[in-house]
């Protein structure tokens, strides 16, 4: 069992900036992937960012949307992911989400809200 706890999220002006941590803590495997996910109000939930645990800093994806805006990072020996956002538009409004898994497991954070809103 992970249980993944989020933190970070908050009301933003536009062209502003956030930090989104997620912990992991449990039964985590050496080898996983964690990311942020996002969903807005009638929309599905779309990935927003992932990196994996691999040495050199990980893999790493983003949404056409969110490049050279969002950063992902990590820390392995603390599983911790950070999402770092900057030049946020209303368009980022949404909850967003933390996700991990591996091999044979995939869990998912309770979501924090982000608003960019003048």
């Amino acid at each position: 069992q992970v249980h993944l706890v989020e933190s970070g999220g908050g009301l933003v002006q536009p062209g502003g900036s956030l930090r989104l941590s997620c912990a992991a803590y449990g039964s985590i495997f050496s080898i996983n992937t964690m990311g942020w996910y996002r969903q807005a109000p009638g929309k599905e939930r779309e990935l927003v960012a992932r990196i994996t645990s691999g040495g050199s800093g990980g893999m790493t994806n983003y949404a056409d949307s969110v490049k050279g805006r969002f950063t992902i990072s990590r820390d392995n020996a603390k599983n911790v992911v950070w999402l770092q956002m900057n030049s946020l538009t209303p368009e980022d409004t949404a909850v967003y989400y933390c996700n991990y898994y591996d091999m044979s497991d995939d869990y998912w954070g309770q979501g924090t809200q982000v608003t960019v809103s003048s």
